[in-house]
């Protein structure tokens, strides 16, 4: 079938939206109109070749709409049910036999590889083979998926709003509730305040951490952070993060979330802990390495430790209950505006763009 897709030729490109052709699900896969998809520093890093030169590529791996078609071995899904999409699982591996999804051993493939399962691509430009992302290819007005990438969504909540949850919110929020799992009054600082490290803050205050202290460069994301959260906010251009961090947790935080992907700040992060405090490190951002570790316990994250399936159902009952407002994070972009969208999220303008394809 002819749909539209923002196609990347080359690192550095810029997104052009042109007609593309989308093959037919294969046995265990779903057609699903996209009706929203988030913007993720991850299809980025992507797009300037600095993970996975998979060029020419569909980006987009925060995708939400409406099942369309379903192949003959799908029966967990039917056209017309509401789903957002999340990443790829073999689902039989150790990792994913023993309900540790994110752990899949194909995740490296099977998500930043830029083919489907059986290696090949639905997706073509005048014969020629586009790669996909996260086996989505979400920034597009049809993507063709496996049903593991899949997660159905109640017919309550804005379908619009349910994209970002599939890596970005579930990332951050599960860093906290998956990973660290804090203890009531236990203190908190979160380096990061983009979309992120926002929703490790909103976590935390469901947790019941205090302090909850937020740390990044931008005024107006600390005063967001404020507003969502956080008690206490640092500005880590104008004061020592470090020295500021112990004086507010009286000599450092039980936990700490690394959300801004650099092993920079992770070091920092870390440094913010007390001599038995725990860092969860989100991201990549290269080589890490730190100072005096004593009994900390430092744990890499992935997708927020979740289960797709459960974790996105679990943060909407939260968010239908006024305890995790992540729709304050997000701004709607037509899918024509894309360029627009990537370049205010790069500069801070906008914590979580998100597209819209119809």
């Amino acid at each position: 079938m002819k749909i539209k897709a923002a196609v990347i030729y080359k690192p550095n490109d810029r997104f052009v939206i042109e007609e593309v052709d989308l093959a037919e699900p294969k046995e265990d896969e779903v057609l699903v109109k996209i009706a929203a998809s988030g913007v993720c520093h991850t299809d980025y890093s992507i797009m300037i070749g600095l993970i996975s030169p998979i060029h020419p590529v569909v980006l987009g791996h925060e995708g939400c709409g409406i099942v369309e078609k379903t192949g003959g071995m799908v029966t967990d899904f039917v056209p017309g049910d509401r789903v957002c999409m999340s990443f790829s699982y073999c689902g039989e591996c150790r990792s994913c036999l023993t309900r540790r999804h994110y752990e899949c051993e194909e995740n490296i493939r099977l998500n930043f590889g830029g083919r489907a399962y059986d290696g090949t691509t639905r997706l073509t430009k005048d014969g020629m083979e586009l790669s996909n992302f996260f086996n989505q290819a979400s920034f597009a007005t049809h993507a063709v998926t496996h049903r593991h990438n899949l997660v159905r969504i109640p017919d309550d909540i804005d379908i619009k709003l349910t994209g970002p949850l599939g890596c970005g919110i579930q990332t951050g929020a599960g860093s906290v509730l998956n990973a660290l799992k804090p203890e009531p009054g236990s203190s908190i600082a979160v380096v990061g305040c983009g979309g992120v490290g926002m929703s490790a803050l909103m976590a935390a205050k469901i947790c019941g951490c205090f302090p909850i202290i937020a740390v990044d460069t931008v005024d107006s994301r600390l005063e967001m952070a404020a507003e969502l959260g956080a008690t206490h906010t640092v500005n880590a251009k104008k004061t020592d993060v470090v020295t500021a961090v112990k004086e507010i947790a009286s000599g450092g935080a039980d936990y700490a979330v690394n959300a801004s992907g650099t092993g920079m700040t992770a070091r920092t992060a870390l440094e913010c802990t007390n001599l038995f405090g725990s860092l969860a490190v989100i991201g990549g951002g290269g080589e890490h390495t730190y100072g005096t570790i004593g009994s900390r316990v430092i744990m890499g994250i992935t997708e927020g430790r979740s289960l797709p399936g459960e974790f996105i159902p679990r943060l909407i009952g939260y968010y239908k209950r006024g305890l995790f407002p992540f729709d304050r994070l997000i701004k709607f972009y037509s899918f024509e505006d894309i360029n627009t969208a990537f370049d205010d999220s790069l500069a801070g303008l906008t914590i979580k763009p998100v597209l819209v394809m119809d």
